[in-house]
């Protein structure tokens, strides 16, 4: 039994208007019920926190906290700069426990966010498979290359029964809406759900289903939505609660750098969410995924949008290939690709298991 001090947001973006988020959703959720609810959890929402005591007071509770609990691992996984270094550090040198963050985009923020907090911690996780070496020439010694996964406790396959022929759960982000049209004129009727779409939102449950009822899932990787003019002034202007500043002109190289690493596709969650409740899922190219599935096998991985198109009018006329391809990405995801495998690895390497 391990007793765990997690502290993330609640919240989808921070935002309770927005319902729970990710972190909520698959990181607690998952360390909750895992190894059959062994583990003990000091749940600290500090975006929630924070909203109601603000974020001094919730700095010193976090501290407070883990000095009064004494865990063995504080799990954190931050967000934007809610928490302090200061606290963190403190954390790390008093609590006894052992400190880890999960960072979940290095691929683009290792430049100018990540390298500058994972010394707060003992350990850090990263899912860019670049990152370890980054760290190390930072003199960051303790990154563990980890992925993704399937929360298999909340994601599971839901119906037999196929309501779509096609769909995509998620933002119209960069150029999707210009895919998705591009899908629509091919003759393919394609279900679209998320914020921005015609259908809007759903919920966590819907969205389960729907991966469930979907004849094909479709992960579109080009997730970026931001204009030209907007990524540039990221680089030299920062938000600051809600006003607009000068950013350091230290950090402009390291935030050019953030900004050219966007340009890198990195595997998702739904690559694991989708196969995990017994979906078809076609999804474009990304770091490594072809490290945790076989192409063609267990997921379909499309080069570009004429083979997207190609690809999805195929495996809508030849079902039995796609359900033994589903079938078969199922039982990977639960054999090799849930929150519990991934966090029982990682709880072995920094010494808990």
């Amino acid at each position: 039994m391990l007793k765990i001090l997690y502290a993330a947001i609640k919240y989808d973006y921070g935002d309770p208007e927005r319902g729970f988020g990710f972190e909520h959703y698959n990181f607690y959720d998952s360390l909750k019920k895992m190894n059959n609810g062994a583990n003990v959890i000091v749940y600290f929402p500090f975006d929630e926190i924070a909203l109601k005591l603000g974020r001094d007071r919730m700095n010193q509770l976090l501290l407070e906290t883990a000095l009064r609990e004494k865990p063995d691992l504080c799990f954190f996984c931050l967000f934007g700069e809610e928490l302090k270094k200061e606290i963190i550090k403190e954390i790390t040198k008093k609590s006894g426990a052992i400190t880890l963050n999960w960072f979940t985009d290095d691929h683009w923020r290792f430049d100018n966010f990540s390298k500058y907090w994972a010394f707060c911690f003992n350990w850090i996780a990263t899912t860019d498979s670049n990152a370890p070496e980054k760290y190390l020439k930072t003199g960051y010694k303790n990154a563990i290359k980890t992925q993704w996964a399937c929360n298999h406790f909340l994601y599971k396959p839901f119906s037999s029964e196929k309501k779509y022929d096609a769909s995509f759960v998620g933002q119209p982000h960069g150029n999707r809406k210009k895919i998705i049209n591009r899908i629509r004129k091919s003759g393919i009727n394609i279900n679209c759900r998320g914020r921005g779409w015609e259908n809007g939102r759903i919920s966590q449950e819907e969205m389960i289903k729907i991966f469930s009822q979907s004849k094909i899932n479709l992960n579109l990787t080009k997730g970026s939505g931001v204009s030209f003019i907007k990524s540039i002034a990221r680089i030299f202007l920062k938000k600051n609660n809600k006003s607009i500043k000068i950013e350091n002109p230290f950090l402009w190289v390291d935030n050019l750098k953030s900004l050219l690493g966007k340009n890198r596709e990195q595997i998702k969650g739904r690559n694991f969410e989708i196969p995990g409740c017994g979906g078809f899922l076609i999804t474009g190219k990304a770091d490594n995924l072809q490290d945790y599935y076989i192409s063609g096998k267990e997921i379909v991985i499309y080069k570009d949008e004429q083979d997207l198109i190609k690809k999805i009018k195929y495996y809508l006329e030849y079902s039995k290939e796609r359900e033994i391809i589903a079938g078969a990405g199922l039982e990977r995801t639960l054999r090799d690709h849930t929150y519990e495998k991934r966090f029982n690895n990682i709880f072995k390497i920094i010494g808990l298991i």
